[in-house]
């Protein structure tokens, strides 16, 4: 049966796993409008009349909309196609992809109403009016930034299904105290935390209806140890096997009290997301960066050595004035600390952020198109900005992956990692002519051949390793197919045992 709702909360996310953490606080904080309301939640890849028929179904007065950088061509779409079917809709949009920039975006001259910045308490206010058939004249609405005590956690509208199935995201604290340049976070001051008690009631709340995967939005989850620290004792506490808690960390603080819990936790249980971006201390301080360098690498390193904790570091290509070597020198210089994965991130120039003052000086170009990548500037013309891009999805595929982890080493033996791997990465591209849909066994078939034919390994010894890699990827057998030019013998020795 239909459910009929006044009020329709909706967005496309990039996969079904996700879910829709800020849609939920909007309905958290509806009050006495939380009944006529309901989220419903869609994904990029769906047909958009195919969404415009399930939104119409519930036959909404008001309709409000999330835009962010992966969903905003997708919106538009299903916004012109809502628009034409029921133009009395009432479409709210929020999102920080409208909260900046507005008079530059189709979206927004087609929407009723914007609310920029924190709609949780705004959102809930404009819709009172509407209700009540009082349309207020100012389209863009720009939201007061609510205190964390003024707001209803929104953690009970996780469904069953979603706990069994999809990533439950949660935050403990809001804003950035930070201010690099590229990054949305930076416009978000100030920090301001959850009361620890009712957060931490929400979280047990969450266990005992069998959420054991936590991921944490907070952007500077480490900044006051005290917080932090918590947090984990609540996790540890209640630690069992299975449980998995996702942080963002400041690389470069780490004191002795965080260190001591974290290092009591089991291996697998946390994973942290550490955004290094540069080692270029010129290109940070270009960018407004504060990072210490020799501090960070200190404690990835006790992480790596010391405890169990799964390190994901962020590095960006194309930050104004860092060339390629430049950053090669920085990607080197983290493999030596051997993180489980290094996600090589191309710049992006996200709406609002203060990145575009060094456009002219640094000849940075940018698509126009979201994710609004940078396609070249005046260190790295666009042919090596191509290059980086094969760079980055294909250690995704080789190094991030964990499915070829010795055969992955035997690349960057030797030398420079960065440029060892970008030697591969030229290669691979050269004789797949795709960055995309290269299956697995076909994947370990180019590296067969590339590490025997170019990098001049044992074949047996190749053999070997991917046989390991695959036994500890969990695959039944070693699945290896070669590229039809490779001779017989080659096909024979990877059927050999």
């Amino acid at each position: 049966m239909t459910i009929v709702s006044d009020i329709l909360l909706t967005t496309l996310n990039a996969k079904h796993i996700h879910c829709a953490f800020g849609l939920r606080y909007l309905v958290a904080n509806l009050g006495d409008l939380r009944g006529r309301s309901h989220i419903a939640e869609f994904n990029i890849n769906q047909r958009s009349l195919e969404i415009a028929e399930a939104i119409l179904s519930y036959q909404p007065k008001i309709i409000g909309m999330g835009v962010y950088i992966w969903n905003a061509v997708q919106t538009l779409n299903l916004l012109e196609d809502l628009k034409r079917l029921r133009p009395e809709l009432i479409v709210i949009l929020g999102g920080p992809e409208v909260s900046h920039e507005m008079d530059q975006q189709r979206i927004v001259q087609l929407a009723d109403y914007v609310i920029t910045g924190e709609a949780d308490l705004a959102f809930a206010e404009l819709c009172r009016k509407l209700l009540a058939g009082d349309r207020p004249s100012q389209k863009i609405i720009s939201a007061p930034l609510p205190d964390f005590s003024q707001l209803v956690l929104p953690y009970d509208l996780y469904t069953e299904e979603d706990l069994a199935h999809r990533v439950i995201y949660v935050e403990a604290s809001r804003g950035c105290p930070f201010e690099c340049e590229f990054c949305l976070s930076s416009l978000d001051v100030p920090v301001r935390a959850v009361p620890i008690g009712a957060f931490l009631s929400a979280m047990q709340s969450l266990l005992d209806r069998g959420a054991r995967q936590f991921k944490f939005v907070d952007r500077t989850f480490n900044l006051n140890a005290r917080f932090a620290s918590a947090i984990l004792e609540f996790f540890l506490d209640r630690y069992e096997p299975g449980l998995f808690v996702h942080f963002e960390m400041i690389p470069d603080r780490l004191p002795v009290s965080l260190r001591e819990l974290i290092g009591r936790f089991p291996a697998g249980a946390l994973q942290f997301e550490v955004g290094i971006q540069t080692f270029n201390e010129d290109v940070a301080a270009r960018i407004s960066r504060r990072q210490d360098n020799s501090k960070a690498e200190e404690n990835l390193s006790w992480l790596r050595t010391e405890t169990g904790v799964h390190i994901h570091v962020d590095l960006i290509v194309g930050l104004p004035g860092e060339d390629l070597e430049s950053f090669g020198a920085g990607f080197d210089r983290l493999v030596r600390l051997r993180p489980q994965e290094i996600q090589v991130g191309i710049l992006k120039r996200l709406r609002g952020t203060p990145i575009k003052r060094h456009d002219t000086e640094w000849r940075m170009v940018y698509s126009p198109q979201p994710p609004y990548e940078i396609l070249q500037n005046g260190n790295l013309d666009f042919f090596n900005m191509q290059r980086m891009r094969r760079f980055a999805r294909y250690w995704d595929l080789v190094a991030n992956s964990g499915n070829f982890v010795e055969t992955a080493a035997m690349i960057l033996a030797d030398g420079s990692p960065f440029q060892n791997f970008l030697a591969f990465s030229d290669w691979l591209y050269a004789q797949a002519a795709r960055t995309h849909e290269i299956a697995r066994a076909r994947l370990a078939g180019y590296l067969f051949c590339y590490l025997t034919e170019q990098r001049k390994i044992l074949p047996l010894a190749v053999k070997s390793a991917l046989e390991r890699d695959a036994k500890r990827a969990r695959s039944q057998k070693l699945l290896l197919e070669l590229p039809k030019r490779q001779g017989r013998h080659l096909a024979g020795l990877v059927g050999s045992t």
